[in-house]
C-alpha cells in the first residue's frame, strides 16, 4: 500500500533522514482508506469516548512526586525480578485444554489456542524507546530468546507506541513466515521495517480476518498513537478479540482507558475463556488512557456480561517503569480487586505458562523482591486530578 512518487522532493528527503525506529507515515492507498474510516474525522482518529491524551495537572506536583527519593526507589524492585526460564519443553506439548497463555512481560503474551499460536505485542528489546541509549529499560530479563519461541501463526499488534511495537522484535519476526494483524495505518511502519504487504492484515475497528481457522477482530480501545516527533494520529489503536477453530475465545486489551464499550465487545465476541487486561502505568495525570487495576477488573466483568467468569490475566506491568506508582502496586491492587469481585485471576511470573482451565498461578511473587512498605499503598485520587491546581499541561513527549 505504498503511494505514488511524492510531488515534494525536499519533504521526501527529510523523511528519509528520520530514525528508522520512527517507522513511516501512512500514504497513498493506505491513507485513502484511513480517510474513509468512520473512526477518522477532522484529520485524526477519534476515541469511542472523549479522552484527554496529554497529561494534565500541576507540573510542580508531578515533579515533586517524580523526584521524591522514596517514590523513585519504589518504582523499581529491590532485587532481580524472578523470571520463569521458559523452555521448549514448557511449550512442546499442546495444552490439554486447548488453550495456554504465557505472559512474557509487559503486554507480550503467547497464546496457544486450538492448535494455533498467536503472539500479542512482542517487545523483546532492552528499552521501549527509539534510541538504544535512552528511554525506559526493562526491569527483568526476557524469559527466552525470541528465536527460541518457535513458529508463530499470527503476530497481533495493539498500537504503535514503543512499549507495544518494538523495531528489533518486528525485524526478527519479519524473517519468519508469520502473518501480522495490525490496526489501520500501523502497516506503514511494518512495511518500512521489511514486512511484505502480503503478510499484513490491517483492520479498522470491528473488522475481522481469518487466519487458518482463527478469527481475529480489531475492537475499540480508548487510547492514542504516535512514534515520531509529530504525532499526527494517523494510526489506529485497538484491542483484539480472537476465536480459535474449536471455539476458545480470548481478548487482549492493548492500552486503554475504561469506557462503556467493553460491554458491547463482550456481547458481540464474548464471553471469553481468558482476558489479558492492561492494569499498569496508570496515573491521575492521564486517567483517560490507562486503566487502574480496579478499572481493569471492571472491564473484565463488562466483557463477561457483568458476572465473574473466565480468567483475567493482568498485563502492562512489572517490566517497564512508565508511571509514578510503585512497580509492584498493580499486582497488589489487582489481587485485591479480584478477591472483592470473586473473579479468578492469573498472576504468573514472566515466562510462566498456564492453562486458564487448569490450576492458576496465584502467588504474589513480586513481594519477594519489593521494597518494604513504609506506608500503605496509595490509590490515584481522580477527583483531585480533575479539580486540583493546574500549572499548565504537562508535556511528557506525548508518546505514552
Amino acid at each position: 500500500m505504498t503511494g505514488a512518487g511524492s510531488p515534494h522532493p525536499l519533504r521526501s528527503r527529510l523523511r528519509s533522514l528520520r530514525p528508522v525506529a520512527f517507522g513511516a507515515d501512512p500514504a497513498g492507498e493506505r491513507m485513502e482508506r484511513i480517510r474513509r474510516s468512520p473512526n477518522f474525522a477532522d484529520g485524526v482518529f477519534r476515541n469511542p469516548v472523549a479522552a484527554r491524551t496529554r497529561p494534565s495537572g500541576s507540573t510542580l506536583e508531578f515533579a515533586k512526586i517524580y523526584f521524591r527519593k522514596e517514590s523513585r526507589r519504589r518504582r523499581g524492585p529491590a532485587a532481580p525480578i524472578p523470571v520463569h526460564p521458559t523452555t521448549l519443553e514448557d511449550l512442546a506439548g499442546p495444552p490439554a485444554s486447548g488453550l495456554r497463555l504465557t505472559w512474557m512481560g509487559h503486554s507480550s503474551v503467547l497464546a496457544e489456542i486450538d492448535g494455533k499460536r498467536v503472539l500479542f505485542d512482542p517487545v523483546w528489546g532492552r528499552r521501549c524507546s527509539p534510541f538504544a541509549f535512552a528511554g525506559p529499560k526493562r526491569l527483568h530479563a526476557v524469559p527466552l530468546p525470541l528465536a527460541a519461541l518457535g513458529p508463530v501463526d499470527v503476530v497481533v499488534i495493539s498500537h504503535d507506541h514503543y512499549d507495544h511495537l518494538d523495531l528489533p522484535s518486528i525485524r526478527a519476526l519479519a524473517s519468519t513466515d508469520t502473518l501480522f494483524a495490525v490496526p489501520l495505518g500501523v502497516g506503514a511502519h511494518l512495511e518500512r521495517w521489511g514486512v511484505a504487504e502480503s503478510r499484513l492484515r490491517e483492520l479498522d475497528w470491528n473488522e475481522s480476518t481469518q487466519v487458518d481457522g482463527l478469527r481475529l477482530t480489531a475492537t475499540p480501545a480508548r487510547h492514542f498513537c504516535g512514534r515520531g516527533l509529530r504525532n499526527q494520529q494517523h494510526t489506529l489503536w485497538a484491542s483484539w478479540a480472537v476465536e480459535g477453530p474449536s471455539g476458545h475465545r480470548i481478548y487482549h486489551s492493548g492500552d486503554t482507558g475504561y469506557f462503556p464499550g467493553f460491554r458491547d465487545i463482550g456481547a458481540e465476541h464474548g464471553p471469553f475463556d481468558a482476558t489479558m487486561i492492561q492494569i499498569g502505568a496508570y496515573s491521575e495525570y492521564w486517567p483517560d488512557i490507562h486503566m487502574t487495576p480496579a478499572e481493569g477488573m471492571r472491564a473484565h466483568l463488562d466483557l463477561q456480561g457483568g458476572q465473574p467468569s473466565g480468567v483475567m490475566l493482568p498485563i502492562h506491568w512489572a517490566t517497564f517503569n512508565l508511571a509514578l506508582h510503585p512497580w509492584d502496586e498493580p499486582g497488589e491492587w489487582t489481587q485485591d480487586a479480584a478477591e472483592e469481585a470473586g473473579q479468578a485471576v492469573a498472576l504468573p511470573r514472566p515466562g510462566e505458562p498456564f492453562e486458564p482451565a487448569g490450576k492458576l498461578p496465584d502467588e504474589p511473587w513480586w513481594r519477594t523482591v519489593s521494597h518494604p512498605i513504609g506506608q500503605p499503598l496509595s490509590r490515584p485520587r481522580r477527583a483531585e486530578a480533575a479539580t486540583g491546581t493546574h500549572g499548565g499541561d504537562l508535556d511528557l513527549a506525548g508518546e505514552r
